[in-house]
Parts: C-alpha cells; sequence; structure tokens
C-alpha cells in the first residue's frame, strides 16, 4: 500500500507564500489570528501545519490543498539516497530516516551538500581539458534542477500565452492560419520553405532582409504550428522572459541563455495548449491523451510534456511526471508534478514499461509499478518517433512515459479495466541498480554501491555476487 504521511510540515511553502506578499511574520500571524511565535515554530519545520490551518490557508490564498505537498522533499530525499550509495560514504550510511529528516528540516544545507557532492563527482570523472569555469553540472542539468524547482509551472508566461489564444479570431482551419495571418500582419513576416533546412539541423529561421519566417518542407503540422508559436514568443514575449529569468534562472551564461529558450519552448507549449481549455478537456476526456490531441490538433507528446505543467495554484490537474528518453535509455526530458525522481547515476529501470514501449511502436503501454519508497504509480508509454522522410534518413527512436500516483489514477481512462486495489501484479521498479535496494531483483546488473559484498559463502544470488544485508 502507498505510504501516506500523517503529519505535514510546509515550512518552506509557508515561507514563499509570506515572502510573496512582502510580509513579516507578525503580520502573516496576525492575519491567520496565530502567534508570530507558532508560525515562526512552523516556518522551521519544528512544528506541524494541522488541518484547521492549512484549510484557512488555503481558503485565504486561493489554494488546493495539493500546493502543499512533499514533492520537492521526496526528490531531495531521492537525491541524498542514490549520493548516499557512493563507496565513499561507506563508512557512515545514513538510513532512509535520516535522510528524510535532514530534507525536511534543512533543505537548503542539503541542496548545498549535493552541490559539493555533484563538484565531487565533476572532479573524479573530469577529462584532462575541462570546461573554463569548473561547473560541477553541465548547463541543462542546471535549468533541469531550475525546472523542477519551479515545479515546471510558470505563472505569468502561462496566462500571457492563454491571453494570447484567447485573444486570435476563430478560424475554421485551426490554429495555424491564424499564427501565421498574426505574424505576417504584426511583424511583417511571410512563411516560406528551403528544402536544405533539414541538412543544416534547422527547424526554423527569420530571414530579416527578406521578411520571411523560413521553415523546411514536409513538418509535420504539430511540429509547424510548435516553430511558429516558439517565433511568436520570441518577437512578442522577450521582455516578460527576460523579467522571469533575472527574478529566479540561474545566472551563469550557458545556463541563463539555455533556460530562456526552455521558457519559449514553454510559451509555444502553453499556446498550443491553453491552460483552462486543456485542463477542463483533460478532465472531461478523463485525460485521454488521443482525444486531447486530436481535439487541439497538436502531437501525443506535446499534450503528455502539457499535462505534467497544469499545476495553476487553485486550479491544479492531476500532478503527473513525464520523462522522454531514446532506445538507448538516454533520458532526453524530464518533468515531475508528484513525487517521482528519475535515477541520476546510471541507466533508468529495466522493468518499466517506457522500455517495452518500442517493441509496440505507436501502441500505449499501461503499467501499475511500484518505487522502493513504496509508491505505486500508473505509468502510461508510448513511442513519439517520427518517420523518416527519405531512405537513408535516420529518425531517433524515442518514447514517453507519463505516470501519476495511484490515489489520482481512477479519474484517467487508462486506469479503466485496472483493480486498482490489488496490488499483486504492480511491477517493482527502482532508481538505478546503483542505488536500487531490491537484492532478489534478476535484472539487477551490479550491486548496491557502498555495501559489502558476499563473495566467500556457499550461496550466490541473481547475480554473480550478493551484498551483505545492511
Amino acid at each position: 500500500m502507498p505510504v501516506s504521511r500523517s503529519k505535514l510540515f510546509a515550512g518552506q511553502r509557508l515561507r514563499e507564500l509570506r515572502k510573496r506578499d512582502d510580509l513579516t511574520q507578525q503580520a502573516l500571524a496576525l492575519r491567520l489570528g496565530i502567534s508570530p511565535s507558532y508560525l515562526n515554530q512552523l516556518e522551521r519545520n519544528h512544528r506541524p501545519l494541522p488541518d484547521r490551518l492549512l484549510h484557512l490557508i488555503c481558503e485565504h490564498y486561493g489554494l488546493t490543498p495539493a500546493w502543499f505537498n512533499d514533492t520537492r522533499e521526496a526528490h531531495r530525499v531521492q537525491a541524498l539516497r542514490e549520493t548516499m550509495a557512493d563507496p565513499v560514504f561507506k563508512d557512515g550510511p545514513l538510513t532512509l530516516a535520516h535522510m528524510a529528516d535532514a530534507a525536511r528540516q534543512s533543505p537548503a544545507l542539503c541542496d548545498a551538500f549535493l552541490t559539493l557532492y555533484r563538484a565531487y563527482t565533476f572532479e573524479q570523472q573530469r577529462a584532462p581539458f575541462s570546461p573554463p569555469d569548473g561547473s560541477p553540472l553541465e548547463p541543462y542539468d542546471v535549468v533541469g534542477n531550475w525546472v523542477q524547482e519551479k515545479n515546471n509551472y510558470f505563472h505569468e508566461l502561462d496566462c500571457a500565452a492563454e491571453a494570447f489564444y484567447e485573444k486570435l479570431p476563430e478560424h475554421k482551419d485551426g490554429l495555424e492560419p491564424a499564427l501565421t495571418a498574426f505574424l505576417l500582419e504584426q511583424h511583417g513576416l511571410a512563411i516560406t520553405h528551403d528544402l536544405e533546412m533539414e541538412q543544416q539541423g534547422l527547424v526554423w529561421r527569420i530571414d530579416k532582409q527578406r521578411n520571411a519566417i523560413v521553415l523546411p518542407y514536409n513538418q509535420p503540422q504539430e511540429s509547424r504550428l510548435f516553430y511558429l508559436a516558439q517565433i511568436i514568443g520570441q518577437l512578442n514575449y522577450d521582455k516578460l522572459m527576460t523579467r522571469i529569468l533575472k527574478r529566479s534562472a540561474p545566472k551563469d551564461k550557458n545556463s541563463f541563455q539555455l533556460a530562456r529558450v526552455y521558457l519559449g519552448n514553454y510559451f509555444a507549449g502553453a499556446l498550443l495548449l491553453p491552460y483552462e481549455r486543456v485542463l477542463k478537456t483533460a478532465q472531461t476526456t478523463r485525460y485521454d491523451v488521443e482525444c486531447i490531441r486530436r481535439h487541439f490538433g497538436v502531437s501525443f507528446e506535446q499534450v503528455s510534456h502539457r499535462l505534467s505543467t497544469l499545476q495553476r495554484p487553485g486550479s491544479e490537474g492531476i500532478p503527473f511526471y513525464f520523462l522522454k528518453l531514446d532506445i538507448a535509455g538516454n533520458i532526453l526530458k524530464s518533468f515531475s508534478a508528484n513525487r517521482f525522481s528519475q535515477a541520476r547515476f546510471g541507466g533508468p529501470c529495466p522493468l518499466w514499461n517506457i522500455f517495452r514501449a518500442f517493441a509496440t511502436p505507436g501502441q500505449v503501454q499501461v503499467q501499475l509499478s511500484q518505487t522502493t519508497d513504496e509508491t505505486i504509480y500508473l505509468n502510461v508509454a508510448r513511442t513519439v518517433s517520427h518517420e523518416g522522410r527519405t531512405y537513408t534518413d535516420r529518425p531517433r527512436q524515442s518514447a514517453i512515459v507519463l505516470g501519476c500516483h495511484i490515489k489520482d489514477a481512477a479519474q484517467t481512462v487508462y486506469a479503466d479495466g485496472l483493480n486498482l486495489s490489488d496490488h499483486s501484479l504492480v511491477i517493482p521498479i527502482g532508481p538505478g541498480c546503483r542505488a536500487c535496494s531490491r537484492d532478489n531483483c534478476s535484472h539487477r546488473s551490479l550491486p548496491l554501491s557502498g555495501r559489502l559484498l558476499d563473495t566467500g559463502s556457499d550461496a550466490r544470488g541473481v547475480v554473480p555476487y550478493r551484498a551483505y544485508p545492511e
């Protein structure tokens, strides 16, 4: 059964609300009818947040209790578990309870420790010619962490994209003619095509001399829509993106610029799939991705990604995680609005249904899986690769998985026909063999790091080596 928390420690979230309104502890305590000392204890996680006060805060700020979930804490604990699996810590192992306490009581200190560990691993693994700034994280990792910290939702940008969509004139032929007309009327840019763009590795280009937007030939409609939405975001909402970036984005130049690219992609997705319309359609169709895709004229991947961002305070959808990887197991995209956290070291678990999706291209694979923290997820996986355009073309083979907590599964069409109360067929998955604690897994490729190996006994395990119990 999934583990439920009887106590909610929400100090970090309370501080966010207070600082958002530029209030002192005394001022917020007065609004809530509690003493400043009690609020201080709540913010320091010395006291749990009681249900009565939780509902009062939600009513006051127009939030739902889901906004106070422990998603960030769960991700932090998972990162600590994988880090502490490194043999360098073998002489002083911490229990899961110790890590959970640390993540709850001292999140900033945990983040500093994780940053230090990444710097250590970078120094251990770097090539003779290291990056000039000596950064322990690549820019895409830095930006990924920033997006995850924002819960993959950017309110100002999302609302701006939604407002833009609602102002577009209705067009019988869909969204593409409306976007094309806007770019021509507002920016004097006409759409042209170039046969050689794909060979140059480009998907769009603004030709200022010709007052044209150049696109490749024979692109799928959903791709053309996304490119046009990206261009509109760059031309019309650059200042808004800059304000968001200056307020909270990573400061080093490469990460800052990569974060700008991410916001451009976020705007495009939010324009093609406006928040309230998508949420209503998702709830009406019970999150049937294929139905939503056809309704808005976009791709399966675009809808799946968008569903993982529906976390507007007071109007949340199901909190999904979204992950995309290629056939070799390389993670291409990863976002999570729930407790799920993918492995940071080594490949993903081979028991995950995202790998089975490659054997059945274009078909949806549904799986109930249980992670090592005993949480059960409903996972929906499917390939999203484009077809080759010529005989010599070698398109990337990729697949996505969209997952939600089992308590939310019944709200989706993908739970139909499943017995959600019978966990006997739930597939146990792990965070990668290095940090996975399941010794009896026949798919294990190496023992859990940091454990002594038992090679002298008269028994052998499912792999050629066993680890002594902790």
